[in-house]
C-alpha cells in the first residue's frame, strides 16, 4: 500500500505458461492454468470462468430494502437476498439487465439508478464479479410469468437498518445481499454519492461470455 492509499504496482509478471481447459458447462467453465511465479516457479492455478452479474438494492418510500426469499439448491435451502441475474446476453448493458431482473423477480420497477458498489465474489479461483445497483422510486411494472425456482420465491420488505442487525445475525448471508446492505448503510452514514449508473465497469468479466460466443455454431 503506498502512502496515498493507493497499492503498488507489483514488479513480477505472472504469466500463463499454458491453460487446459477441464469442464465447460452453462453457466460456468473449469480451467487450468500454470503460471510463473516470482523466482521462476511455476503453478497450477484452477480458474472458475463465469458470467457477471448484477443486483438491485431496491429502496421504496418507506425506507425498506425489498428483498427476495427464494431456494438455492447448493445450499438446501431458502436464502434472502437481493433481487439479482446474470449477465449471460452478449454485449448487454448490465443496467439493462439490472431493470430486468427487478421487474422479473419482483414486479417493480424504479426512476432513479445509481451504482452502489462492485464486488469480485471470490476472486481466489474465479472472475465471477457482480454489480450491484441502487433504485429508488419504485413502482408497479409488469411480471413475466416466473419459471424454475422464480415460480416459488417471495418478496419481503425490510427496514434498511433492520436488514444490517439480520446480516451481523447471520439472517441474510448471501454474499450480495451482504454487501448491498452494508454498502447502503456505509453511504448512508458517509453521506457519499453514489456513481452514476453508466459508470465505467472496468471488473465486468467477460471470458466465459467469449468462450460461448466462440463456441456458437456459424449460421
Amino acid at each position: 500500500m503506498t502512502q496515498d492509499g493507493g497499492t503498488a504496482e507489483s514488479g513480477h509478471d505472472f504469466e500463463t505458461v499454458s491453460s487446459e481447459t477441464v469442464y465447460s458447462g452453462a453457466i460456468l467453465a473449469l480451467r487450468l492454468d500454470q503460471v510463473r511465479m516470482p523466482g521462476g516457479k511455476v503453478a497450477e492455478r484452477e480458474v472458475i470462468e463465469h458470467h457477471g452479474a448484477v443486483a438491485v438494492a431496491a429502496i421504496d418510500d418507506d425506507d425498506n430494502v425489498v428483498l427476495i426469499d427464494q431456494y438455492r439448491h447448493p445450499m438446501g435451502r431458502r436464502l434472502l437476498e437481493l433481487p439479482a441475474g446474470l449477465l449471460d446476453v452478449p454485449g448487454e448493458d448490465p443496467l439493462v439487465a439490472a431493470r430486468r431482473e427487478l421487474a422479473e423477480e419482483t414486479g417493480l420497477a424504479a426512476r432513479e439508478w445509481s451504482v452502489l458498489v462492485d464486488v469480485a465474489l471470490s476472486p481466489g479461483f474465479t472472475d465471477e464479479a457482480l454489480r450491484v445497483y441502487c433504485a429508488r422510486g419504485l413502482y408497479e411494472t409488469d411480471r413475466p410469468e416466473p419459471e424454475f425456482e422464480e415460480a416459488d420465491l417471495k418478496v419481503e420488505r425490510m427496514p434498511v437498518d433492520r436488514a444490517v442487525r439480520a446480516a451481523l445475525a447471520g439472517e441474510i448471508v448471501n454474499a450480495t445481499a451482504v454487501a448491498g446492505v452494508f454498502a447502503l448503510a456505509a453511504a448512508r452514514a458517509g453521506d457519499i454519492e453514489l456513481r452514476p449508473a453508466d459508470a465505467p465497469w472496468p471488473g465486468q468479466p467477460t471470458a466465459f461470455l467469449r468462450r460461448k460466443a466462440a463456441a456458437k455454431p456459424a449460421d
